[in-house]
This record gives structure tokens, sequence and C-alpha cells, in this order.
């Protein structure tokens, strides 16, 4: 289940063997600039280039060491011969882990953009094709006034575009390598070497840096993909009250031979939009972790590195899988046009009282007594069953300012959705049924 929404690549990206290899090509990218600068010979340089990891003795020296990159340079270097004593020059264990991270971290979030304009694409096709069905606009839950659901969508449609845009941003800002030695000096490895070094992985030198790259840039990512969490978070607690049984407007796919529940086979649970609603407050759960790595003791310390390992990784992968899932479940929703349109006259005509109010107003009437008429009418409608056209067309104080006829008028569907071409276009959003 786990492997059908979530991209192959996204675990490659983060496994252990993928992490070890972007270390030694940090390294040998290092050893390269030494080598332009004079300081490796190039034969020396050739034979670097052949290092290998076994994985298996760095986990042996690492027993005796605890320290991964002590470990990882003992294993690497046996490789080698006397050549080996050039690798890690001038270097501190940040320059090489997190040069790594982050162009784990952007190659990452070029998978999740891919799965922003995915779910994009698909809410626009759905937008367009429902840019005119009637349902009932509803605030605080409670039915307000008409609207379509193609609006709804629309809406969707413009949050994932920021949301696209904010990734954006968040990776331009995560897309920086720092060799800058202990304490960001260059004391020991000088700038030339992080360019160069910056360069070959397709990264951007920090301008500056400490021994460790400044943690609100992770931050950033994170807490933009805790975001784009929250709007998918949003959109599927929609979709959970529309496919709720007293409402029913929409339902998330059912597939042949799925059950909702161990007990009553009848169940056909929102068990998608849960899931994202749920890992949704993971995510955030990570935000806050990655907010509190920003404050490090001086120049660094490594009460970050630890969270890091697993907050990093996980919502990647986790905002990836919550993407792609919400993607199949948009594809696929089942959408109920005559029920939207059974509810919009549940409440026998009440959506239509703003309406009403307003054309007394403009007919002369102050208003708060056009409030006070149109509301007194709405409860009663509202209390006792009935009609609300039925009651207002009854009502002497109100027809001798509006006619019945020109009551009857105002209570037309079309009023409300009279902007929906205007809106779409601005949203740039083209056609409909």
């Amino acid at each position: 289940m786990i492997e059908r929404y979530t991209h192959p690549q996204m675990a490659a990206i983060w496994s252990e063997d993928h992490k070890f290899e972007l270390w030694l090509r940090v390294e040998l990218a290092a050893c390269e600039a030494w080598a332009k600068l004079g300081l490796i010979p190039q034969d020396d340089l050739a034979k670097l280039k052949g290092a290998r990891l076994d994985r298996q003795r760095m986990y042996e020296v690492f027993k005796q060491t605890h320290h991964d990159m002590t470990a990882f340079l003992a294993a690497v270097t046996e490789s080698l011969g006397p050549e080996g004593r050039f690798l890690h020059h001038g270097l501190t264990s940040s320059d090489v882990m997190d040069t790594a991270l982050s162009v784990q971290m952007v190659a990452a979030a070029d998978l999740l953009a891919d799965d922003v304009s995915a779910l994009t694409r698909v809410l626009e096709r759905r937008a367009i094709e429902h840019k005119d069905t009637l349902m009932i606009g509803r605030t605080h839950g409670v039915h307000a006034e008409p609207m379509t659901f193609g609006l709804k969508l629309a809406l969707w449609v413009e949050e994932m575009r920021r949301n696209a845009q904010r990734l954006q941003e968040a990776r331009n800002v995560a897309s920086v390598g720092k060799i800058s030695g202990a304490v960001g000096t260059y004391a020991t490895v000088p700038p030339q070497i992080e360019e160069h070094t910056c360069a070959k992985l397709g990264l951007a030198p920090a301008p500056i840096s400490s021994q460790v790259l400044q943690r609100d840039r992770h931050a950033q990512l994170v807490t933009t993909l805790a975001i784009i969490g929250g709007s998918l978070e949003k959109f599927a607690t929609e979709i959970r009250h529309l496919q709720r049984t007293e409402v029913r407007e929409a339902e998330e796919p059912f597939e042949e031979g799925q059950t909702g529940s161990s007990a009553m086979p009848h169940k056909r649970n929102p068990e998608h939009c849960e899931r994202n609603c749920g890992q949704a407050r993971l995510l955030r759960g990570y935000a806050q972790t990655a907010l509190e790595n920003i404050a490090l003791w001086h120049e660094r310390d490594i009460s970050h590195s630890s969270t890091e390992r697993i907050i990093i990784p996980d919502s990647t992968l986790l905002l990836d899988y919550m993407l792609r899932l919400f993607t199949f479940i948009m594809d696929k929703l089942q959408v109920f046009p005559d029920r939207m349109r059974q509810n919009l006259d549940l409440t026998r005509g009440l959506i239509f009282s703003q309406r009403v109010l307003l054309a007394l107003v403009e007919r002369g009437l102050s208003r708060q007594e056009a409030y006070r008429l149109v509301q007194g009418h709405a409860m009663r409608s509202w209390q006792g069953g009935q009609d609300f056209l039925s009651l207002l067309v009854a009502d002497p104080q109100i027809t001798q300012i509006l006619p019945a006829n020109e009551i009857k008028a105002l209570f037309d569907y079309r009023y409300y959705v009279k902007y929906v071409d205007e809106t779409f276009r601005r949203v740039g959003l083209v056609g409909g049924r």
C-alpha cells in the first residue's frame, strides 16, 4: 500500500548507500580542488578517484570511534595507498555531511515539486469539470448561500500554486553547501575549495557559515512541507464532511473488494482522507523540531544532528506519500450533483434571505428594519418547517415594498454564480461543462 503512493526515487535519495556515496563525492570534489591548487599531484588524484567504501569495515570502526565520519574516512582510506593521506584535507565533518545533506534535500524537493504539479493538474481538471455544478456554500458548517463545486476546487488550485512557490523558495534556500573548516573561517581550506566542490555538486557556496550551515535553511524547508501538509489536511477534511451520510455530496474512491469495517459490511469510510489528516499532524511535529534546531551553541553543537536524521528524510517521504495519495483521491473522487441540489433546497429557501434583505434596503427600508422583518420569517421557517417564500409573500409589511412577483424572482440560484466565469478567469482556468 505504501509503495503504491510513494515515488521510488524518494526512498533512494535517503538510503544509507546514497548518503555515503554523496559523502565520497564531496571528498573527491574537494580533492580535485586541492589538485588545482597544486597540493595533490595528478597521479595521486587519479588514484583517489578509485576510492571505495567498505560498509562492513566502516561499521566495525564505528564500534570503536562512535563517530560516523571518522569511521567512514578510515574505511575509505583502507581502499587507498599513500595518496589516502589527502582525503578530508583541511575539512571538518560538517563540511561533508551538510553539503551532502543539501544535495539530498534539493533532490527531494524536486520530486515533491513534481508531486505538487501533478495534484494541481488534477484539481484544475476537476474544477473545470464542476465549474457550474451548483451546491450549497457553508460557513461554520451551516448552510450559507449557493456556490459551485468548481469554485471550491478552484480555491484549492490557487492554494496549491502558492505551495509550489513556497516549495521552490525553500528549495533555493536549501541549495547551498559549505566547505569552510572547523568554525567557518576557511583557515585550513580556502574558499576556492568550497567553490569548486559546490559547483561539482550543483550547489551554491553559502556566503558565510559557521562549522555548519545555518539551520534556518532546513527549518524553512521542513515548515514548508508542513504547510503543504496543512493544505492537504484542509482539503481532506472538506471531503470527509461532504462524504458524511447526512450530506453525501462527494465520496473518495472505494475500490472493488475494499472494506470499510470488520463488523459492518455497509461501511464506506473516508479512510484515505483521514490518513492524510493524521499524517499532517506528524509533519507539524517535524516542523516544530526543525524550528528548535535553529539555535545551536556558539559555532555549533550536535543537538540538531540526531533529529535531522529522522525529520528531514521522514518529512519528505511522508509528504510525497500524502501528495500522491490525495492526487489519487481527487482523480477518482465521486461527485453527486443531484444530492448537492437536494441539499440546496433543504432549508426551504432560507438561503435567499440576504437577497430579500438587500432588495428591501434598496427600496428604502433601513437595514435594521429590513433585517428584523426577514430574520423573523427566517426563524419561523427554520423552527416550524414552513416555506420561507410563502411566509414572505404573505406579509403585507414586505409586499407593500416588494410585490410578491418580485420576491419570487429573487429566489434564483443563477444570481449567486454570475461571476463564476470571472473568478475562473482570474485563477487562469477556462472551460467547463
